[in-house]
């Protein structure tokens, strides 16, 4: 089992940058892919970014694509979510979630076993 708390979220003006974290308890952390997904008012949770076990392949949804880096230190226990050129659409909550299958990235919401209780991200435009 896995606890993952996420940290790093708050408000920035569009076009600057903020960096979320998810930290992970446990040892076996390396066993986990890891995804990012939000939550904006109104909608429902969409898949952001996700990272195998190794951080040797990642999968981001095509409107963060080129602005978004998710990636993974295995030693501390973290997964990273790098957000650039931020827009007011990308205001949410943003959870990280933990797949015990640890060499899929598959986007769905459902394939994940572990979440963490979300932070949020405000972008004023």
């Amino acid at each position: 089992q896995v606890q993952l708390v996420e940290s790093g979220g708050g408000l920035v003006q569009a076009g600057n940058s903020l960096r979320l974290t998810c930290a992970a308890s446990g040892r076996t952390f390396s066993s986990y892919a890891m995804g990012w997904f939000r939550q904006a008012p109104g909608k429902e949770r969409e898949y952001v970014a996700g990272t195998i076990w190794s951080g040797g392949r990642t999968m981001y949804a095509d409107s963060v694509k080129g602005r978004f880096t998710i990636s993974r230190d295995n030693a501390k226990n973290t997964v990273y979510l790098q957000m650039k050129s931020l827009k007011a659409e990308d205001t949410a909550i943003y959870y990280c979630a933990a797949d015990s299958r640890r060499l899929r990235l598959i986007p769905v919401e459902s394939e994940f076993d572990y979440w963490g209780q979300g932070t949020q991200v405000t972008v004023s435009s």
